[in-house]
């Protein structure tokens, strides 16, 4: 009989009879009313009132009887931490019983019971079973620690227990150390330090690998992802590594695959690029992930956005794989349009024919959606691949043949991008748009073909006709199509004044009067301004040449790509979001980044990015868990760390490879500042100068500590470097000699550039001194986060200070972003990361306070006027790649300002508002 009969009664005062049961001497009838109590519970009754004489049956041998008696527990130990109590005494026997699956038993139901005066109890047990004979009992302790962490983290501290964890790395049993590693991952998310708890070094990694060939898949899943965060100390090592990790590509299960490929993808960086070993294990990265496909959709779409971001940072690993990505008839609409992407991204002068082929079979299916983006996808390749440029075209005059509503619409809009690429080359296929003017009904299909008539209104000989019939029911049009028709009539007007000159009147009239939206009314001012003041001037504004629009707009910004990579097989990859923005509290301060580039290697998307960028990645500020390395223990006297030569290159967002992200160089901000993308508004820019604002010196060692000698500083930057100003005096009665300086760890890596020179100071005497200061020493993050701890040694002895580095000395001179760039960025910074801050006091104009800050490398992107007020967009890169962005709001005449900071690391923000206020009250 099955147990569906626990489920099923009929009797009344269950309860009682219930209780009657549990306290029968016959044990088959105890375990029966046991399996009664749990079929009620399941079912959402309360029987939390059977909850003594439920826990007086765990005094049994009997194992099945002992795991219904926990689960009970474990259930109702919170609504009854007094009577869960009574269970401790059996809890702890249970701990130290010769079956091991009753000792694991044991430990494990006390680590789920939730309740703080059980756990007290709990932590002798625990240290015994972390140490038991059993490697059964072993792996389920090591679960157990991070349960009672997340109760209790102190307790799992002070116990000792985070050491045995570490110490259960070294076991001879795999499936222990891999919940060993899983419980120690667990841990790490939780920490609020940033820490990582294990230091990872050969010895561990070693270690992680032996037992990764024999643990169970999902042991191999958290041993791979821990080996994830591990960077090899030399390309030798990461080879290594990869050669011992590259058989699980081979296992069954999915996320092994998706988890070794994730750590293979971070070891390439680490590889040169033309070397034989890279090469052979990117060919061996294509089958694992094409195998994936032949999963059910749902593997399948996971896989898929996964592959679209391998693709983005090296196509070359599938650039012979198209054909798996071709769209099959039964394939869920989610996998289609994925698969589509990916095709797209991989589309390549070799392949065109082919994809074009299977796009214009796609452009035939019944799923309008599919249909449109295939027509679009088409339009993409024309742009992506120039040669293909006039197939793409021809395939899509044989769609709008078709007469297919959706689908005429579509490429219309496609092809109006493609106009902007290739101006002058396929006008000629302007006739054949007109003719189906009448049946779009689309805004964005009504717009693109306004803004072809407009365009080459010289070469359609009714342009006035067709741009009146749209007039006609200019009200009730989109308000898209409302601007473009603005815009389309005033090109018509420029270029044909002698019969045109009622349509721009009547249009004129529409927008500024008959208008409720205030973008069109203002337009429309605009327009009528220009043209009745300066003709000449509205031709030069309205008809200038247009930027050719880029390859891919659609590519993740390459910081974000490489932080994605990280978090391959995980919902960051997923989502194509960081994990900050998604997930709320644990771990979400903590940013994961590839590791440099090797020497020699090429960019990540198929050796695009240039060489410049590399080694560029934004370094993430340590937590200070405390001030080790104390100063006291430092040799003075150990030779400074040579400076880094200061990088010349363009650094690009966050770490690189904004080529990409724009397929090709940042153009140059256009004369006038016309630009396609914020209009009007992005029209400012500024050059860097080499010396800031000057903080005045304070004294940072009085003579009383000094033993005589008082030192005076600041920071200063200059010709981009840092510098550490001083004014030394001798207020003692001997001369002072020998000099000699060290900086502790602090957040950006401050190392002295050389020695200290300073010459001898006779008693009553004053030196001037200007030490440079590199920033590629090691980090430790400070509280505040600009502290720096100094000693000064000289031949009386030695003396400790600690001073603030300025924040505006730390702002480097490539810290101009592209505009496009600059607003990508704001939007994908999540909201939780933006901070405001009020300016007071501040004098000056808007163009003098933006000067004043491109001076100190603070550079403005972009200007405009809202509602009387004055906007600054800005943009900052401090000397760790940690790059900001700003939104500075001044009103004419109000000395209070609001400053808006965004940044990924919103730890900095304190350092920005502070150099903000200096450099305001600058002279």
């Amino acid at each position: 009989m099955t147990d569906s009969k626990y489920f099923t009664t009929t009797k009344k005062g269950e309860i009682f009879e219930l209780k009657s049961e549990l306290n029968n001497d016959k044990k088959e009838k105890k375990k029966e009313a046991v399996k009664k109590v749990i079929a009620s519970m399941t079912v959402g009754k309360d029987v939390s009132a059977l909850f003594p004489d439920v826990v007086n049956c765990m005094q049994t041998d009997n194992l099945e009887l002992k795991k219904l008696v926990y689960l009970y527990l474990m259930n109702y130990a919170k609504s009854q931490p007094d009577m869960a109590i009574m269970a401790v005494n059996t809890f702890v026997k249970d701990c130290e019983d010769s079956n091991p699956l009753i000792r694991a038993l044991a430990v494990r139901t006390m680590g789920c019971i939730r309740v703080d005066k059980i756990t007290e109890y709990l932590c002798e047990p625990l240290r015994k079973c972390l140490k038991d004979e059993d490697p059964y009992v072993r792996k389920t302790a090591a679960v157990c620690v991070a349960k009672l962490y997340d109760i209790s983290a102190t307790m799992v501290e002070d116990q000792g227990f985070l050491d045995q964890l570490k110490d259960l790395l070294s076991d001879s049993n795999p499936m222990v150390v891999a919940n060993a590693v899983a419980a120690l991952s667990e841990i790490n998310e939780a920490s609020q330090s940033g820490q990582p708890l294990v230091e990872m070094n050969s010895v561990t990694i070693n270690k992680l690998l032996t037992a990764l060939n024999e643990c169970t898949e999902w042991g191999q899943v958290f041993i791979l992802d821990s080996l994830a965060n591990y960077s090899p100390k030399d390309e030798r090592e990461a080879q290594s590594i990869c050669e011992r990790i590259t058989p699980r590509l081979a296992h069954a299960n999915a996320a092994v695959v998706l988890s070794a490929v994730k750590v293979l993808m971070k070891l390439l960086e680490m590889l040169s690029s033309d070397s034989d070993f890279c090469a052979t294990l990117t060919k061996k990265l294509a089958p694992p992930l094409v195998t994936l496909l032949s999963s059910e959709p749902e593997v399948q779409y996971v896989a898929l956005r996964n592959i679209n971001l391998i693709v983005q940072k090296r196509p070359d690993i599938l650039k012979h794989e198209m054909k798996v990505f071709f769209v099959k008839y039964n394939d869920p609409i989610y996998v289609k349009l994925e698969k589509l992407d990916i095709m797209i991204r991989l589309a390549n002068q070799g392949n065109i024919a082919q994809v074009l082929s299977e796009l214009k079979e796609y452009a035939t299916e019944v799923d309008v959606d599919f249909v449109r983006k295939a027509v679009r996808a088409i339009g993409r390749c024309a742009i992506k691949v120039e040669p293909s440029a006039e197939r793409c075209v021809s395939t899509l005059l044989d769609l709008i043949q078709t007469k297919v509503n959706y689908v005429v619409q579509e490429a219309i809009v496609v092809i109006k991008d493609i106009f902007r690429k290739y101006p002058n080359k396929y006008e000629s296929i302007i006739s054949t748009l007109c003719e189906n003017l009448d049946t779009l009904d689309e805004p964005e299909a009504r717009a693109s073909m306004v803004w072809i008539i407009g365009e080459y209104a010289e070469r359609i000989d009714n342009a006035d006709e067709l741009l009146d019939s749209f007039l006609e029911g200019f009200q009730d049009e989109n308000a898209q199509v409302q601007l473009q028709l603005l815009t389309a009539v005033v090109k018509l007007f420029l270029k044909r004044p002698s019969d045109t000159q009622e349509l721009v009147q009547h249009v004129l009239s529409l927008a500024t009067q008959d208008s409720d939206n205030p973008d069109l009314r203002d337009r429309g001012f605009i327009y009528w301004r220009l043209l009745s003041t300066d003709p000449a001037a509205a031709k030069e504004v309205v008809l200038a040449d247009k930027p050719l629009i880029s390859e891919e707009t659609d590519l993740l910004e390459p910081t974000l790509l490489d932080e994605l990579i990280c978090h391959i097989s995980s919902l960051a990859s997923v989502y194509h979001k960081p994990p900050t923005a998604f997930v709320e509290g644990r771990g979400a301060g903590v940013r994961k980044s590839l590791p440099n580039r090797a020497a020699g290697s090429g960019g990540g998307a198929g050796g695009e990015q240039a060489e410049s960028g590399a080694g560029s990645e934004a370094m993430v500020i340590p937590n200070q868990e405390s001030l080790i390395g104390d100063l006291l223990s430092m040799d003075i006297n150990a030779p400074a760390m040579p400076s880094a030569p200061a990088a010349t290159s363009n650094v690009d967002l966050l770490g690189g490879g904004l080529d990409i992200l724009l397929g090709g160089p940042p153009a140059e901000a256009a004369p006038g500042g016309a630009s396609s993308l914020l209009g009007d508004i992005f029209g400012l820019g500024g050059a860097s100068l080499s010396v800031g604002v000057q903080i005045p010196k304070v004294t940072w060692l009085p003579a009383e500590k000094g033993k005589g000698l008082e030192i005076q500083g600041t920071f200063s930057r200059r010709n981009g470097e840092v510098f550490m100003d001083m004014t030394l005096t001798n207020k003692a009665m001997q001369p002072m000699t020998n000099f000699a300086i060290q900086l502790n760890k602090n957040s950006f890596g401050l190392v002295p550039s050389s020695p200290l020179q300073a010459a001898p100071l006779p008693p009553n005497q004053t030196i001037e001194v200007s030490l440079a200061l590199g920033t590629n020493g090691p980090i430790q993050r400070m509280e505040p986060l600009n502290n720096l701890q100094v000693a000064v040694k000289n031949n009386i002895d030695i003396f400790y200070f600690a001073c603030l580095v300025h924040g505006n000395v730390l702002f480097a001179e490539d810290g101009q972003l592209d505009k496009r760039v600059f607003l990508n960025t704001w939007k994908e910074i999540p909201a939780a990361n933006e901070l405001q801050y009020s300016l007071s006091g501040v004098i000056g104009t808007t163009d003098g306070i933006a000067s004043k800050m491109t001076t100190n490398n603070i550079f403005t992107i972009a200007k405009r006027n809202v509602e009387g007020q004055d906007m600054l967009y800005q943009s900052l890169k401090l000397t760790n790649n940690i790059w900001v962005l700003l939104e500075l709001k001044l009103q004419p005449g109000n000395p209070d300002a609001t400053l808006s900071l965004k940044s990924r690391s919103v730890e900095v923000a304190n350092i920005i508002f502070a150099a903000y206020e200096a450099i305001i009250r600058s002279p």
